[in-house]
């Protein structure tokens, strides 16, 4: 009795090792920007959370108080209370829209400002300056939801870097004569070592033993994955750092030619990188 080799029982129609690869490497990618939404997700709870519980305080205080400036005074904090909680929505339908392959014009502005609004009180809470320097820029050539993703990957990781607090500057700005739009984020925490600079944005490399006391350790996106988003948008992202004065991370994406028509704007390559996390 002859035995059946695999090559007589495999389907004609079923996919190559490599394309199987390939396909696992995509459905990592998307399950790491699941655990990305969901890190951030616990945050913005806590946050919406303490939104809810203001506007309940402000409101019983009002009904407690008959005179006009009490209550008036109710209503302002309610107000307040109740703008911040739509803009946590907004940011966070934010990340949650845009998930095509497809990059477009994408003003990068609207979204700095929602990552650092959902990430605000956090920085406050860990003694975090934060020091937000937003140029006049063209829009880049990107997938907003994607880069939103790195972005606050690059600040949640800044934010650990100084455990005792520090200043975070996050800067927008535009070179013209390179035709791209720049973002940077710079911390002044513990810098990185000179030996572990070269690695960091090698799969499954990490310069953290763990989560820390926020019980997070990072957006679950890794370092790895963020240079391959950022060079599947044909981007470049660059790291400076020293030891004891801190670290900068820098992305440039293609700035918006406005010449160039929209039906030759090709679409993003697919990230299938592993994470790693610094």
């Amino acid at each position: 009795m002859s035995r059946k080799t695999s090559a007589d029982t495999d389907s004609p129609n079923q996919p190559s090792l490599e394309e199987q690869v390939e396909t696992l490497k995509r459905r990592l990618a998307e399950a790491q920007k699941f655990t990305a939404l969901g890190e951030l997700m616990s945050s913005t709870t806590h946050e919406f959370n303490n939104v809810l519980t203001s506007v309940i305080n402000y409101a019983q205080m009002g009904l407690r108080h008959q005179d006009e400036a009490t209550r008036n005074r109710c209503f302002d904090k309610i107000l307040a209370a109740g703008q911040r909680a739509a803009k946590i929505t907004t940011g966070v339908l934010g990340l949650a829209k845009n998930r095509s392959d497809r990059r477009e014009p994408t003003d990068l502005t609207p979204l700095v400002k929602d990552a650092i609004m959902l990430l605000e009180r956090e920085m406050q809470k860990y003694r975090v300056e934060l020091d937000v320097q937003l140029d006049d820029v063209p829009p880049a050539l990107a997938i907003g939801n994607q880069i939103q993703q790195v972005l606050l990957n690059l600040l949640i990781n800044a934010r650990q870097a100084m455990p005792k607090g520090g200043r975070l500057v996050v800067r927008l700005s535009h070179d013209a004569a390179e035709g791209v739009v720049s973002l940077m984020v710079r911390d002044s925490g513990t810098g990185i070592p000179a030996d572990q600079l070269p690695k960091i944005f090698d799969p499954f490399f990490s310069t953290k033993s763990g989560p820390d006391e926020s019980g997070k350790g990072g957006t679950g996106l890794g370092l790895a994955t963020c240079r391959d988003i950022i060079e599947a948008h044909e981007g470049k992202i660059r790291v400076q750092s020293t030891v004891g004065v801190g670290t900068a991370f820098t992305i440039r994406l293609p700035a918006v030619n406005p010449i160039v028509p929209q039906a030759v704007i090709k679409p993003a390559a697919s990230v299938t990188s592993s994470a790693a996390t610094r």
